[in-house]
C-alpha cells in the first residue's frame, strides 16, 4: 500500500496542479479556457469532464501499451478518447442538459485537447496503470483549477453572479457599480490566465527565469 502513495507517485499527482500545470506552464488546453469560462458552472463541468476522461484514458492506454503496434498507437489513443468523450457527453445530456447546451460542441472537442493526447503519448505509453491514473487525475485537476479560477472572476465581475446566483448586493449597484461586460469576452480569459502565470512565477522560484 505504501508503494501506491510513494513520494514519486505523490509528485506525479501534485506536479501538474502547481509547478507543471498543463495550462499555465505547458500552455496546453488554452482554447477551452477562452471558450467555456464566461460562467463558473460550465467551467467546473468541463474541468471535471476532462479529469475523468484523462484519468481513464491514461489507464486504458497504459494497459494496452505493450500490445498496441507503434504505427497505430495514435489511432488507438483517439478511439479510446473518443469513446470516453461520447460516454461523458451522453451522461451530461441525461443529467445536466442545461450545462451540456452551454458547453455546446466543446465537449466533443475534448477529443482534440492537447493535454489528453500529450499525456497519453508522453506518460501512459511508458508507465504502469496506477502511475498513469495519478498523472491523469493530476493533470485534469490542474486544468480544472485554472478553468475554475478564470470562470470565477469572469462571472463574478462580468455578471455579478456565481453559479447563477446574485452575490453582489443591490446596494452596491445603487451606489453606482456596474458589471464589467468586457469580462465576458474571450480576451479577458487570456488576461486572467496571464495574471495567474504572473502570480505562479512570483510564488515559485523554480519557475523564475535566470
Amino acid at each position: 500500500m505504501s508503494s501506491l502513495f510513494s513520494k514519486q507517485n505523490k509528485a506525479i499527482f501534485s506536479g501538474p496542479v502547481n509547478l507543471n500545470n498543463p495550462v499555465t506552464v505547458q500552455v496546453l488546453g488554452i482554447c477551452s479556457a477562452l471558450a467555456v469560462t464566461a460562467k463558473l458552472e460550465p467551467a467546473i463541468v468541463m474541468g471535471l469532464s476532462v479529469t475523468v476522461i484523462l484519468a481513464f484514458a491514461n489507464v486504458i492506454i497504459s494497459l494496452l501499451r505493450n500490445t498496441v503496434p507503434s504505427r497505430i498507437r495514435i489511432i488507438v489513443q483517439l478511439v479510446v478518447v473518443a469513446s470516453l468523450v461520447t460516454i461523458v457527453s451522453e451522461v451530461l445530456k441525461a443529467f445536466a442538459y442545461d450545462v451540456s447546451v452551454q458547453l455546446s460542441v466543446y465537449v466533443g472537442l475534448i477529443i482534440t485537447n492537447c493535454i489528453l493526447m500529450g499525456r497519453l503519448e508522453a506518460f501512459a505509453m511508458a508507465n504502469r496503470p496506477w502511475e498513469s491514473f495519478l498523472d491523469g487525475v493530476g493533470n485534469g485537476l490542474g486544468y480544472a483549477l485554472i478553468l475554475i479560477i478564470v470562470g470565477f472572476f469572469r462571472e463574478l465581475l462580468g455578471s455579478g453572479t456565481l453559479l447563477g446566483y446574485h452575490v453582489i448586493p443591490d446596494v452596491v449597484y445603487e451606489a453606482g457599480y456596474l458589471n464589467n461586460g468586457l469580462m465576458l469576452m474571450p480576451p479577458m480569459a487570456l488576461i486572467i490566465c496571464a495574471v495567474i502565470i504572473l502570480v505562479q512565477r512570483a510564488r515559485y522560484k523554480e519557475m523564475q527565469e535566470k
